[in-house]
């Protein structure tokens, strides 16, 4: 067959398909859901690349049903509510960010959604000095104490985060339980998919430790002034003539 049969085989199986408005909603529907699914090649973050999937698979839909295929509908009928629950998971995370960001809230709290929990008894300790620190912990219920630097911390804080992003991963204190505590954990695999899909998560946890390190920078100022007013004032010795 020539090209110009092949051609005209195409126009004449093209305009039959455009013989309906519904066959026209369903050509015009698959164009759109095609055209999302290429410029998605081009979107670097997640979010807008999620709603392009959301786009693609409605698009899809509407084709699948209009011009029957029931396989393209089974397939984006299951991706359409799969796209459209982690979108939202990352809306939710962004205004979460946001609105911690400009309160200058450091507790952490924002994560909670994304961590697991766990119970531990008084007098257990949570990590030692040296452990590896595997993860990024949320106290909701209790009390903890840190050994090295004699503090304890109250429920609502996020702590551990400092040996988190360590080069070497490595804990710098103790931390027990004065009473039953209710922590919560996320660990390193599930950080780093949140910060990867969403740029504002990551923005938010370089200033939580940075507020960090300022808040050990300060306690050790004070410490050292403490030290300092607390320690006797030197005196220079002056020896007795020597006889002549």
């Amino acid at each position: 067959m020539s090209a110009s049969s092949l051609f005209a085989t195409a126009v004449a199986s093209l305009t039959g398909d455009l013989s309906s408005p519904s066959e026209v909603l369903a050509l015009s529907a698959a164009l759109v859901a095609a055209a999302l699914v290429v410029a998605s090649a081009f979107v670097k973050t997640m979010i807008p690349l999620r709603w392009l999937a959301v786009g693609g698979n409605v698009g899809f839909l509407i084709y699948g049903a209009l011009h029957p295929s029931p396989v393209m509908v089974l397939l984006h009928g299951a991706l359409l509510p799969i796209n459209v629950w982690r979108v939202t998971d990352m809306v939710r995370l962004t205004r979460r960010v946001s609105a911690a960001a400009a309160a200058q809230d450091l507790s952490g709290v924002w994560l909670k959604p994304y961590m697991r929990k766990r119970r531990v008894r008084a007098g257990q300790a949570l990590f030692r000095k040296g452990d590896a620190a595997t993860h990024l912990y949320f106290l909701a219920e209790g009390r903890i104490a840190f050994d090295e630097i004699g503090e304890t911390m109250e429920a609502g804080g996020l702590f551990g985060e400092l040996a988190f992003f360590a080069p070497d991963k490595k804990r710098s204190l103790t931390a027990h339980c004065v009473t039953d505590c209710t922590v919560l954990r996320i660990d390193e695999s599930t950080f780093r998919q949140l910060y990867f899909q969403n740029p504002s998560f990551g923005f938010q946890i370089v200033t939580l430790v940075a507020g960090r390190l300022m808040a050990d920078r300060r306690r050790l100022q004070d410490q050292l002034t403490a030290v300092r007013a607390s320690a006797p004032q030197l005196t220079p010795h002056t020896s007795a003539p020597l006889p002549e």
